[in-house]
């Protein structure tokens, strides 16, 4: 299945928390869209990788998902290497998306920034058609993504641009509470953590808050982008009515 739009995420979660909202948008729009988790999360203090499966399908059927996928790399462990950057090359051969969504290039979990490297680095080399990769015993075509976006996560990092998810607020809201033995649950027996806090998912709506008041809207997500991106015209600037 070809996607329009792939997001991958170093753990079940940050997707929902840092994108989702998007998502949500460009299936609105009548988008194909796809998340790849990278690992199971299965270092987190709270829950298991078992649990953290169950509640990223759940968040998948609220995000609309048309493709969700884990590839089981290592949490904590996984690298920016050949291994890895393979194993990326072929989902985004397998998908052909027109746009990669990926990890924050700083962040307090530093799963993150290494994410954010290993997928930039295996898009370009997705391209390259000398790097052979097979899916079911057949070569693939090279595809390279026309572009590579960072999303915002938990340290703030001033956006390029920001897409107005004020429509979707309450489904994003849903899918990140599918992660139920992430985040705040009172009746939990599990060690409080730094997410699981009441005011951790206060300060993600406040975030996609003040996004959006940068652009008079009452929610946004953020995005950061290292390729310059040009308009045929000013009309892309311009609100029609319909």
């Amino acid at each position: 299945m070809k996607l329009d739009i792939l997001a991958f995420g170093s753990h079940p979660d940050d997707i929902e928390l840092s994108c989702g909202g998007t998502l949500l948008v460009e299936k609105s729009n009548g988008k194909k869209t796809g998340i790849v988790d990278l690992t199971q999360g299965e270092l987190g203090t709270r829950g298991s990788a078992a649990i953290r499966l169950q509640e990223a399908a759940e968040a998948a059927r609220i995000l609309q998902l048309d493709v969700r996928e884990n590839l089981g790399m290592a949490d904590g462990f996984f690298k920016n290497d050949e291994e890895h950057q393979r194993k990326i090359i072929n989902v985004i051969r397998k998908y052909q998306p027109e746009i990669i969504l990926c990890n924050a290039p700083k962040d307090r979990h530093p799963d993150h920034g290494k994410s954010a490297a290993l997928i930039t680095d295996s898009s370009f080399l997705s391209g390259l058609q000398k790097i052979a990769t097979t899916d079911n015993s057949i070569l693939q075509e090279a595809w390279r993504p026309k572009y590579v976006f960072n999303y915002i996560q938990d340290k703030y990092l001033e956006p390029d641009f920001v897409i107005d998810i004020s429509d979707v607020i309450e489904q994003k809201k849903e899918a990140i509470k599918s992660y139920k033995s992430q985040f705040h649950d009172p009746d939990s027996d599990d060690p409080q953590t730094y997410i699981s806090t009441p005011d951790f998912f206060d300060s993600i709506i406040y975030r996609s808050k003040m996004l959006g008041k940068m652009i008079g809207v009452s929610y946004a997500e953020g995005f950061l982008t290292q390729k310059m991106i040009g308009f045929n015209n000013f009309n892309a600037f311009i609100k029609r009515n319909t």
